[in-house]
């Protein structure tokens, strides 16, 4: 007969999560590394109980905001190589909804997260409660519908017994390479504290590895094929390169077989900068380097990377006649865009299958000469533009000198505006992760609370946040749990006076200065945001300093200050690296009233003809 223990929904929920393991360098580790929790009518009563009962085995930690520590959450398990994930619970109602564009951002970049919003009564007793929102033509509706297009699997609990399936469920998704992503269940608040005899076994510990598909013989015989054809390959490192833990073999693959190799911003420090192979960035932000090998490449390897717009100069990079993609990836869905020859594999397994196939084929030598020739100017330029200034600095001078003080060392994190261009370009990244960018949902707010939770998967490494004042102004207050936590970040904070990067598109399209920067809005008052002592009422050690000399001076002082700091530093919003880059579609008007939106609309109509359909 079977063995059962009766407990309630979410006490079995907490005690199945707390089972959960998964093997590291030879080592047995819990594959959650804990909860994130703000508690409301809908959570704390039936959720909140359990995980106090398994508050050793599963820490659980107070966030400041949902969306936040959702933001946390997902930046844990992308600094784990999506080894290792967390879960983010709150309240039905504006609580749940906040966590939905963390939602959408760890969808958009593949990575796993574990989100449990309370939801309404199941049994619909006492509707409509507080925060629930009524469908009157639709009994079945919750405000977590919502989360259904940006999850890899929604389920609604509203039975006790349904969890055994759905939390089944849930582990296959969160730990499979191909279908990795944000899983919603929801947990109707009633059905949370009713109880239900589980069965013993469903508590047995399990641990979670990670599956490496193999090639298909006839997807790498194509594959083979083209690129022992190739006369000017090239690689492009996505992020799947790094999930995967492929980086050694990404980087023997490269010098055995002579190809250059270029990053996406999720791919940047799948090679150490100074490898003599790595040209750098690829694309819209993309060195000169990487940009002129590009243009004139007859294969892309693409290794685990979406080819999203940034990625491929909104598809007018790749300007060879003929032109030959071979899209690696673990999902078919990412590997055949854009009709790319697929070769669906773990990227690491793809790799190491490729070059048992190529033997001793490598790209002709004037090739290999002509990156490494192209590298040199490139690193030229970007010494020219982050080297220190006496004037109002710009970004990438500030990059310069947050580099020169930290170095490749430290794990720089960072999200949305100008900088993820500048440093997708400038930044000198070390080691595999140690260059943490969101850019796929590209996500003002991520920063701070990102920041945090790499922090929490690399508690030893100096984790430095770069942002805006915009981004800082949206979402700042996970800089009070990271002090109350004793999770020390560095927080870089440049204020240009407002959206500074999209201030530039709006100009570079033709448009008036308009709504961006703080003196071009409709305002009485133009407001003096004191940042430093924003920061220093949260309990960080703050400092605004006056040149990149002094920031310089400020980041070695910070090093042995035990808490949070954040450094404010003003720049200049009209300055941006002209140095590399590429075309980006973004669509002018085709009729305005303004000549200058009529001249960047025929600019505009010239470039569109390079773009590959």
């Amino acid at each position: 007969m079977q063995k059962t223990v009766r407990l309630t929904m979410s006490q079995a929920l907490a005690r199945f999560l707390t089972r959960q393991k998964t093997e590291i360098d030879g080592r047995i580790v819990p594959i959650f590394g804990g909860v994130f929790a703000i508690f409301g009518h809908g959570n704390v009563a039936g959720f909140g109980e359990a995980l106090y009962q398994v508050r050793d085995e599963l820490p659980t930690y107070r966030a400041h905001n949902e969306q936040g520590m959702a933001h946390a959450a997902v930046a844990f398990a992308k600094a784990s190589f999506r080894r290792r994930m967390m879960v983010a619970t709150s309240s039905i109602g504006p609580g749940a909804t906040n966590m939905v564009t963390a939602a959408a951002l760890a969808h958009v970049n593949r990575i796993p997260v574990l989100l449990l919003p309370g939801d309404v009564f199941a049994n619909r007793a006492p509707d409509p409660v507080l925060q629930q929102v009524e469908d009157w033509g639709d009994g079945t509706v919750s405000a977590n519908d919502v989360f259904r297009p940006v999850s890899r699997y929604f389920d609604r609990i509203t039975r006790p017994e349904q969890i055994i399936s759905a939390l089944n469920r849930a582990m296959q998704v969160l730990t499979d390479p191909a279908e990795c992503g944000p899983v919603t269940l929801s947990l109707c608040q009633d059905v949370q504290a009713e109880a239900f005899d589980y069965p013993e076994s469903f508590f047995a510990e399990r641990i979670w590895h990670p599956r490496r598909p193999r090639p298909d013989a006839r997807e790498l015989d194509t594959a083979v094929a083209l690129l022992k054809a190739a006369k000017k390959p090239v690689i492009i490192a996505g992020g799947g390169a790094l999930y995967s833990e492929a980086t050694q073999t990404l980087r023997s693959f490269a010098e055995k077989h002579g190809i250059p190799v270029m990053e996406t911003n999720s791919g940047k420090s799948s090679l150490p900068h100074d490898h003599a192979l790595n040209m750098g960035s690829v694309g819209v932000t993309g060195s000169s380097a990487s940009n002129l090998l590009a243009e004139q490449a007859d294969v892309v390897l693409a290794v685990g990377s979406r080819l999203q717009d940034f990625t491929t100069g909104s598809w007018a990079l790749f300007k060879a006649d003929g032109v030959s993609i071979i899209g690696l990836n673990t999902q078919a869905f990412d590997a055949g865009k854009h009709r790319a020859q697929p070769l669906v594999a773990d990227a690491k397994a793809g790799l190491e299958a490729l070059d048992a196939r190529l033997g001793d084929w490598a790209s002709p030598a004037a090739w290999v000469t002509t990156a490494k020739s192209a590298k040199t100017d490139w690193l030229a330029a970007a010494k020219a533009v982050t080297d220190p200034t006496n004037a109002l600095p710009s970004d990438a001078q500030v990059i310069g000198a947050v580099h020169r003080a930290r170095g490749s060392q430290a794990t720089l994190v960072c999200a949305s505006g100008g900088l993820p261009g500048e440093l997708h370009k400038l930044w000198q990244a070390g080691a595999p992760g140690s260059y943490h960018m969101e850019y796929g949902y590209s996500t003002m707010g991520y920063e701070i609370a990102g920041g945090l939770g790499v922090k929490l998967a690399k508690p030893d490494h100096d984790v430095i946040v770069m942002l805006g004042d915009g981004s800082y102004m949206m979402m700042n207050s996970e800089i009070a749990t990271s002090v109350m936590i004793g999770k020390k970040l560095t927080i870089v904070v440049l204020d240009n006076r407002g959206f500074g990067c999209i201030n530039r598109l709006q100009m570079a399209t033709g448009g008036a200065n308009f709504n961006n920067l703080l003196k071009d809005t409709r305002h009485e008052v133009l407001p003096e945001i004191d940042f430093a002592m924003h920061a220093a009422s949260m309990g960080a050690w703050s400092r605004k300093v006056a040149s990149v000399s002094e920031l310089g001076t400020a980041l070695d002082e910070a090093r042995s200050v035990e808490r949070t700091t954040v450094l404010v530093i003003d720049t200049d919003p009209l300055i941006s690296t002209d140095a590399g880059g590429h075309w980006w579609d973004v669509a002018v008007p085709e009729v305005s009233v303004r000549p200058s939106v009529n001249a960047a609309r025929k600019d505009y109509e010239v470039a569109l003809k390079g773009q590959k359909l």
